[in-house]
């Protein structure tokens, strides 16, 4: 079985990671309070914006996938794109949290027409230039290696790396907005922060530069220690045929998605929540802390449970140990208004996540093996696509419930004070905290459900598909020994 030279190459591999997670914790987390309290956009817009996004990334993220299988260059399959895709990404991520001088919809105005047409190109740019980066770089991980553990080594320290890109976004962004932002004192004296545009140019200009630094950095130190040479060139038409064909990728689609919506949808609503329902931005880079905590943590669930058990009494583990941190979360918020068991109780909510996140790496992988012996081609860039696709989904869930409850609620008919900070009624706060912890457990029972009743590959069946792919391989690397390759 081939592997990645040593512990080192996965490190460096691992770092690419930190500048990804940069560039989607922006928009996953910070764009949404952007968009509606700093631009003023309706959220009706933003919801419509969303779906023609997800419309245009189901025939983007496999396209990508197909450009990235065809690929092949003195310096790899993967590398190239990864930077390239980097580069383009951090430009567009600037320009997303840029406002080059229209009108917003702030303080009784109407958002310039034009404001809207520049995020909505905005906005599809940042995915497809996001898709060339990320889909190259995930799907290294079968490319490594065929060894199981290999891949659970490995997909861990990528998934670290990862956490440390999410927990630097999530802790370091709003102190940076608040140190940035304007500071106003209420009517019994306390103070708040109000994050301005300035705020957000400067935090994602910064995200940018460390985006193309990290994603250089460890696309100049890994090597594609295993190159397999597609046996037919995989053209356009033939995209959707690896959704039809593999059936356990529609699954593994499935209930990864749906604990992904029930992630994404807790970090999406962040900002508000602090804001509206807390009071307190302050306080939101400690819950963030809490959670990093928590990712860190759950890095170690793997090892640990492995040791015991198998990989998929761990995954549904990890999965149970989010929803308990989740009942936790809204019994502390919502009936005790205890902020620091709030905070426990994400801790092992963040733990299960994590290690889901790894788990979900390591099993598409497997996906990517047994579309091989089932199809008899080796699709792993388009088999990888659909992690970044679903991955958006997820978020396309989130956005929709989030803006729903918004505009349900009333959001969109509260106007900011002269110092530009928003009162939050009652049912405007009661639908935030719903989306915060009431809806998230949901999406993990039904991923359970899913998980449990549909994923076949493991045990002696896919120790079977191993070797099948392992054989394979041998056969090709062989053949082209033979030809003087």
């Amino acid at each position: 079985m081939s592997k990645v030279k040593d512990f080192t190459d996965k490190i460096w591999y691992g770092t690419g990671a930190v500048g990804l997670d940069l560039s989607y914790g922006m928009f996953n987390g910070r764009l949404n309070k952007y968009l509606t309290n700093v631009l003023g956009l309706n959220t009706n817009f933003l919801l419509g914006l969303t779906a023609a996004a997800r419309i245009w990334d189901g025939v983007n993220d496999p396209m990508m996938g197909t450009i990235v299988d065809s690929t092949n260059t003195k310096f790899g399959r993967y590398r190239p794109w990864v930077v390239i895709g980097s580069l383009l990404n951090s430009i567009v991520l600037f320009f997303l949290f840029f406002n080059p001088g229209f009108t917003t919809g702030m303080n009784g105005g109407k958002a310039s027409i034009w404001l809207y047409v520049y995020i909505a190109v905005m906005y599809i740019m940042w995915g497809m230039t996001n898709t060339s980066a990320d889909i190259p770089y995930w799907s290294m991980v079968p490319s490594f290696t065929t060894d199981p553990n290999e891949r659970s080594i490995l997909a861990t320290i990528a998934r670290a790396f990862s956490g440390i890109g999410q927990g630097i976004v999530s802790m370091g962004s709003p102190m940076l907005l608040n140190a940035l932002g304007n500071v106003i004192t209420n009517t019994d004296g306390t103070t708040s922060n109000v994050w301005t545009q300035g705020g957000y140019t400067t935090t994602a200009a910064i995200c940018s530069v460390f985006l193309v630094f990290f994603s250089v950095l460890s696309m100049s130190k890994v090597k594609e220690n295993v190159h397999v040479t597609p046996q037919e060139k995989f053209s356009f038409k033939k995209i959707f045929s690896v959704i039809k064909e593999n059936d356990q990728l529609r699954v593994f689609m499935l209930f990864a998605m749906l604990s992904n919506a029930g992630f994404y949808t807790t970090t999406g609503v962040l900002d508000y929540f602090f804001e509206a329902v807390i009071g307190d931005t302050g306080a939101q880079s400690t819950f963030s802390l809490f959670g990093t905590v928590g990712s860190v943590l759950g890095m170690l669930v793997i090892p640990v449970m492995m040791k015991f058990t198998t990989r998929r009494r761990t995954y549904q583990f990890s999965l149970s140990l989010s929803l308990f941190g989740y009942i936790g979360m809204f019994l502390a918020g919502q009936f005790m208004g205890n902020l620091m068991m709030l905070n426990i109780f994400y801790v092992l909510t963040q733990i299960g996540t994590a290690s889901m996140f790894i788990s979900q790496t390591v099993f598409l992988a497997d996906v990517v093996d047994y579309g091989e012996v089932k199809m008899g081609v080796r699709r792993e860039s388009v088999t990888f696509s659909m992690k970044g696709f679903l991955q958006k989904m997820a978020y396309t869930a989130q956005t929709v419930i989030l803006y729903l409850a918004l505009g349900i609620s009333g959001f969109n008919s509260l106007t900011p004070d002269a110092d530009g900070k928003i009162i939050y009624p009652t049912r405007v706060k009661n639908a935030i905290s719903a989306v915060m912890y009431v809806i998230p457990p949901i999406f993990f029972i039904l991923s359970i459900i899913v998980f449990s009743r549909m994923f076949k590959l493991h045990g002696e069946y896919m120790e079977d598909i191993t070797k099948k792919v392992e054989e394979a391989r041998i056969k090709r690397l062989e053949a082209v020994n033979e030809n003087g390759g």
